[in-house]
């Protein structure tokens, strides 16, 4: 019986989406939280198998309050509940190492299949998302989003074992297909973590990013990507 912890400080948002899932999915519990203490507590003594994270604007800063309870409860998945469903902050939601990103905006049938395919281990993100181009993944509208910096060997260790290994498969100048096609994964997901690693890295282009990414290889241990062929492909609402 699946656990879900609906964290929102909008009341009537949070008992509508526990009354959705409860009728919907089948032997779910939903527990509800209206602010962070009461949630990390919520983690703390129960088991919980997903958090939904309710925020009026996904930012940064609400998505780092978090990464104390990802860490303590990893078996935990967690994604964020957003008004919003701009390309950027759903990018950085999952740089933050959330398991999906799904729109208030969205229907109630979109948001029952955004709950289940988490559940289910996948990543989610909306089909809006999933429609995004190559030119802009690599262009600079990401470029100039605030992300980490990756220039040395403590940076690397901070990315999720996945951007690791995408890390380590870019430096050796594979395409996103071939990437996807190495470590199993959909090329959408390649698409996100590949964005990602290039905000990161500080560059505009593949090329540029293949060579920094060979000398980060180079002075830091990464994971060999042939270990983790089965990754969680990612979910699209079509």
């Amino acid at each position: 019986m699946p656990l879900i912890l609906v964290l929102d400080e909008q009341t009537f948002y949070r008992a509508g989406l526990r009354s959705l899932i409860s009728a919907e999915i089948p032997r779910a519990e939903v527990i509800e939280a209206s602010n962070l203490p009461q949630a990390l507590d919520h983690i703390r003594n129960s088991t919980i198998d997903l958090v939904l994270v309710g925020t009026s604007r996904s930012s940064l800063t609400a998505l780092d309050s978090l990464k104390a309870a990802r860490e303590t409860s990893p078996a935990t998945r967690f994604a964020v509940v957003s008004t919003s469903d701009a390309r950027a902050e759903i990018l950085a939601t999952l740089s933050a190492g959330f398991h999906g990103f799904i729109s208030k905006r969205q229907s109630d049938t979109e948001i029952l299949t955004a709950v289940t395919s988490i559940l289910a281990g996948r990543i989610y993100v909306p089909a809006s998302f999933a429609k995004i181009g190559e030119d802009d993944v690599l262009g600079s509208r990401f470029h100039r989003e605030g992300s980490p910096t990756l220039t040395t060997a403590t940076d690397v260790s901070k990315l999720t074992r996945r951007q690791r290994e995408v890390l380590t498969l870019l430096a050796r100048g594979l395409s996103n297909k071939e990437i996807a096609r190495a470590l199993d994964i959909a090329e959408a997901t390649t698409k996100i973590h590949m964005a990602a690693l290039l905000r990161g890295l500080g560059v505009r282009n593949r090329t540029e990013a293949a060579f920094k990414a060979a000398n980060l290889v180079r002075s830091t241990e990464l994971v060999p990507a042939s270990q983790c062929r089965q990754a969680p492909r990612i979910a699209v609402n079509d």
